[in-house]
């Protein structure tokens, strides 16, 4: 028995043994701090007019309309559009293939919250979203229509952007 509590307080004394203090030592050099740096050399700068932008405008024109995709005209996807129930849409949805749109059934607005990850364009301003008829509205934060899609399919959705861009929902 005494053997027992021998060996074991050889194995503590040697575990202890290699372990050593790795906090701060704040009472060596304590006001110490690195070293400063050296100033470099700085070119002097030079001062003066601009040049007057060349041509007419420095912007493009910007287009007077816009064609709305073939296909996918708001009237005739409602007329082939599914029945759509907000518990449905729910969820995570994959948005053009490329970035994430997430939909709750949180209250916001007069919708349910909702919005996107990795998006570009319009889609980035999203906070809400709503169920009308048979289709789904996107919204921002303040209550602006951003786009909206019909169901075309199980899991997948089309519509466009209030500009236009066409949108496709699938999971």
């Amino acid at each position: 028995m005494q053997l027992r509590y021998a060996m074991t307080g050889l194995v503590v004394v040697l575990s202890l043994a290699g372990c050593q203090r790795t906090a701060y030592d704040y009472s060596s050099n304590a006001s110490a701090g690195p070293a400063p740096l050296t100033a470099q050399p700085v070119p002097s700068v030079q001062g003066g007019q601009l040049p007057p932008p060349t041509g007419s405008s420095q912007f493009p024109a910007a287009p007077t309309t816009t064609a709305p995709m073939p296909g996918a005209q708001p009237g005739a996807m409602a007329a082939n559009a599914l029945d759509i129930t907000k518990e449905s849409m729910v969820g995570s949805w994959r948005v053009n293939g490329s970035c994430d749109m997430f939909l709750t059934l949180t209250n916001l607005g007069s919708g349910s919250r909702g919005g996107t990850r990795g998006c570009v364009g319009e889609l980035t301003a999203m906070g809400s979203w709503e169920v009308a008829g048979k289709q789904v509205l996107f919204k921002d934060r303040s209550g602006n229509q951003l786009g909206s899609v019909y169901k075309t399919a199980d899991n997948r959705f089309e519509g466009q952007t209030s500009t236009g861009q066409s949108i496709s929902l699938s999971r």
